[in-house]
Order: C-alpha cells, then sequence, then structure tokens
C-alpha cells in the first residue's frame, strides 16, 4: 500500500514539472516592449478605413421631406420598401416639409419652388407601355383623371396646375418658409391593370412621386431640386382599410420570432429620396397666383424647351440641329435624339429614350422599339428610324428667262430665244420634284423654288408646236417625261391682276 502512494507522489511530481516548463517560455518570445495595445489595433481585423465612417458635414441632407398621412403596411420585410394602401377618389394628405439647415440654399430665401405630384407604375414592365396603359385607361373613363388635387382642403400651395394631356399628374408652387399640405386623391385603382386571367384579384402597385425645381436664370421652374417616392396599392372605397385590417390579423397570429422579419406599421409614410421623373416640367411664363389653371405650351418654332412629356430637365436641348424630315444621324448627342422625337411626333416615347443617343436608337431593332413603345408607335418609329428619301414622283428641271412685258395675247417667242448668243450668261437649271401628278403641284413648287407669290400665278402654260400656249392639265403633266428640261418665262396679265407661266 505503501509503495502505491509513493508511486503516485512520483507520477504527480513529473506531471507538475512538465506542466511547469511548457509554461516556462510564454512571454520570453515577445518580450516587455513587444506587447501593446496599439499592435493589436492596427491588425486587418481591427483596421477600419476612414472613408467608411464620412463626416457629419459629407452626410447628404435633402433640402425638402415630404410625408403622407397614411399607415403603412405591417406585411411588408425589414429590408424591403414600405407599402402604403389608399382608398380610391379620397383625400391624402401630403405634408411639404422645409427639410434645410440654418445657411443652406440662401438664394431660396422668400422664393417659391414648384413641385409636381405623379401616379405612376411600379413595374418597369408596365413602365415601358406606360402611354398605352394610360390610353386605354382614358378610353374607359372618359373626362376623368388618375390623380387630381382636393384644392379646398390643401394648404399653403397656389397656382395649380393640371394638363389635359397628363392626366397622373398635378402642380403647384408653395413657400418652404410657410406650412403647406396638397391633398391628393387617386382615382384609378390597382386592379384596373391587372391582366384578368385569374379574376385580377392582385392589382399592381404604383408609385407617388413628388419633383420640385426652383426657378432659373429666365424665371421657369426648370433647375431640379430634389425627389421623393413612395409604393402604394390603390384599392375600391374601403378596400383599403379592409386589407390593412387584414395584414394586421395575419401578423398577430406569427410567432414572435416571424415577426422580427417584418416592419412594424407606421402611422404616416415617409417618401424616400429617388431620381426625378424622367420628364421636363412644362415652363411658368407666369407665376402670379391669378394664373389661369392651364399649362403654358412653349412656341412651335422654340425647340429649347420640349414639352411635358419630353425629356429630362437636366436634358433640354439648346442649339440643336435636328429639325423636321431629316434622317436621324448616329452622330446625334441625348439632346438632339430628344428634339429629333418630338419634331417626328414622338413626344409620348421620348421619357423612354431620354438617355438614348442617335447610335443607341438606331441599333434597336422593329422587336425591341414594339416592344418598349407599344405596336403603333413602335412600328411607326422604327420606318422613321430607317427610312430614306421617298423617291419623287416626277422630276423635271426649271430655268428662268428674263421678266417679259409683252402681253399675252398674239405672243409667239421661239423657245429659247433669249439668251442663246454666246455672249449671255449660260442657263442655271433647279431641279422641282413632284410627289402629286398634279398641275397644282408645278405651280406650287414653281412659286417656292423662284420665290414667286403663288396667289400671283394665273395659270401655267406650255408653249407647243407654232409657239401656241397650251394649259398645263393634271393629265400633261402625267404624260411628261421624267428629267425633262424647260425654260419658262413669266408675263404680266394686261389688267396687272396676276402673271401667267409660260413653260417651253
Amino acid at each position: 500500500m505503501a509503495w502505491v502512494l509513493k508511486m503516485d507522489e512520483v507520477i504527480e511530481s513529473g506531471l507538475v514539472h512538465d506542466f511547469d516548463a511548457s509554461l516556462s517560455g510564454i512571454g520570453q518570445e515577445l518580450g516587455a516592449g513587444a506587447y501593446s495595445m496599439s499592435d493589436v489595433l492596427a491588425l486587418p481585423i481591427f483596421k477600419q478605413e476612414d472613408s467608411s465612417l464620412p463626416l457629419d458635414d459629407e452626410t447628404k441632407h435633402p433640402p425638402f421631406q415630404y410625408v403622407m398621412c397614411a399607415a403603412t403596411s405591417p406585411a411588408v420585410k425589414l429590408h424591403d420598401e414600405t407599402l402604403t394602401y389608399l382608398n380610391q377618389g379620397q383625400s391624402y394628405e401630403i405634408r411639404m416639409l422645409d427639410n434645410r439647415k440654418m445657411g443652406d440654399m440662401p438664394e431660396m430665401s422668400g422664393k417659391m419652388v414648384k413641385s409636381i405630384i405623379r401616379v405612376v407604375f411600379h413595374d418597369r414592365r408596365l413602365q415601358y407601355t406606360e402611354h398605352q396603359q394610360l390610353e386605354g385607361w382614358k378610353w374607359n373613363r372618359p373626362g376623368d383623371r388618375l390623380l387630381d388635387l382636393d384644392i379646398p382642403m390643401s394648404v399653403g400651395i397656389i397656382d395649380t396646375r393640371t394638363n389635359p394631356s397628363q392626366l397622373n399628374a398635378v402642380e403647384f408652387l408653395w413657400d418652404p418658409a410657410k406650412r403647406a399640405s396638397a391633398f391628393i386623391q387617386v382615382h384609378c385603382i390597382s386592379t384596373e391593370f391587372t391582366p384578368r386571367k385569374h379574376g385580377g384579384e392582385k392589382g399592381v402597385p404604383f408609385r407617388i412621386q413628388v419633383d420640385t425645381f426652383k426657378q432659373n436664370e429666365n424665371g421657369d421652374y426648370t433647375d431640379h431640386l430634389h425627389s421623393a417616392s413612395c409604393q402604394i396599392k390603390v384599392f375600391k372605397p374601403k378596400g383599403a382599410d379592409r386589407k390593412q385590417k387584414t395584414d394586421r390579423e395575419k401578423m398577430e397570429k406569427r410567432t414572435a420570432h416571424e415577426k422580427e422579419k417584418y416592419q412594424p406599421s407606421y402611422d404616416t409614410t415617409i417618401l424616400t429620396e429617388c431620381s426625378p421623373w424622367p420628364d421636363t416640367p412644362t415652363a411658368y411664363v407666369n407665376a402670379s397666383p391669378s394664373a389661369a389653371p392651364t399649362f403654358t405650351s412653349p412656341p412651335p418654332s422654340n425647340c429649347s424647351v420640349p414639352d411635358s412629356n419630353s425629356s429630362s430637365p437636366n436634358h433640354q436641348g439648346d442649339g440643336v440641329s435636328q429639325t423636321i424630315g431629316e434622317q436621324l444621324q448616329p452622330s446625334a448627342t441625348t439632346q438632339e435624339a430628344q428634339q429629333w422625337l418630338l419634331n417626328n411626333r414622338f413626344s409620348s416615347c421620348s421619357r423612354l429614350f431620354s438617355s438614348f443617343s442617335g447610335a443607341d436608337l438606331l441599333k434597336l431593332t422593329k422587336e425591341d422599339l414594339v416592344q418598349i413603345c407599344g405596336a403603333a408607335d413602335g412600328i411607326r418609329l422604327y420606318n422613321s428610324l430607317k427610312s430614306r428619301s421617298v423617291r419623287p414622283r416626277l422630276t423635271i428641271y426649271v430655268c428662268q428667262e428674263q421678266l417679259s412685258t409683252t402681253p399675252l395675247p398674239g405672243q409667239q417667242q421661239a423657245a429659247g430665244s433669249a439668251g442663246e448668243n454666246g455672249t449671255c450668261t449660260p442657263y442655271v437649271y433647279h431641279a422641282i420634284y413632284l410627289e402629286e401628278m398634279v398641275a397644282s403641284e408645278v405651280a406650287r413648287k414653281l412659286a417656292m423654288v423662284f420665290n414667286i407669290p403663288l396667289h400671283q400665278i394665273n395659270h401655267v402654260y406650255r408653249q407647243g408646236p407654232t409657239g401656241i400656249h397650251i394649259l398645263v392639265s393634271d393629265q400633261m403633266v402625267q404624260n411628261f417625261q421624267d428629267e425633262s428640261c424647260f425654260l419658262f418665262s413669266t408675263i404680266k396679265a394686261e389688267n396687272g391682276g396676276g402673271i401667267y407661266i409660260i413653260l417651253k
């Protein structure tokens, strides 16, 4: 028994010695001065770049904030965008709040701003066919608007305007220094744009977007300041309340762990910052509150401000060279491409191509354009982009002789008699292209090319055998040979009432 105890003491003392030996080198490799907390913090797992911690001054501070007085849905997951249910035709307040810090934008002191509120599609698929969707809605609901302002309930907004061609937008002026609230009414419901294959019970989401602009040097409200939007669904009257209640009851049935994955429901909806809607706001010529509630259209000859269905405020054309009838060139800039679309009556599609240059548009296939613009506009745009000059039905070459004051009756002047001696200047002919084989087209083109007032041309004659004058009729024009050459002279009528044109 004593031997066993002695052996245990030997084993225990050996283990203690080995353990002490294994700890004897700890701390000796680092040394007294080698270990410091700064070295540990410098390790990659603790190191953090300065750029990842922006300073307060560098943090973007939006100048305005818009709050819609409608509760958000509780059935939205944490990292998803909020969703708000609205009742069709019910007035909802959007509070326009000045969010600027002290000293921000001093040039805005005491000045008004313009805001445009829109209801637009949330799905990109519907955004590409927005024009066709809205036209279909307009056809089914003649005289109605998708979005209206409840002016009696609104506070602090003036000069409210609606455009008959833009049923989904309203605009107004307001003073950021004063309280301002716009009450909106959405008249379209989400299921109106849903294919009825399965009853159409699942409606499409919309967006409420607010874009705010300040005045530029010319006094037009085109300088973009801020944009924000939120996602909504619109139900028939009382339908939004029932949907909100259903979502709330579903969430109450979930476990506490499942509820943590969803956002809480808030009493109001804060619109989040977004890119400006790619539309040029219509310029205010007179920002007075007494102005009539209609849009001010730019004059047809002014190409610097497109209409309200065109490109972004930041892409207005100045000095663009694309004109009506010209072929779009691959070298055209985005501004020139936008102006070409407007000049060729594609304003409904111009917003979809606000970032496209001439080369980008010309690369699109017929199928691409039909998918983006719809069948009618897509085919028409494709034909305009790919078309070549239409060959005229008839080409004639005409040169003008010296003006003669000899009266018409009895005149028998030989063709080409004037200027056929070698001392005169050679005749210079002008090409006249006829799209219609009628006599009136000949007179019109002659008046255009040679600057003759059309109303002064009484008749056009052709000099025949022995110098007789034959009235040019439609049938005669149809029998002209292509690329025929004519000299022509003008003869004043005896009573001074106009002129006659003689083709020789």
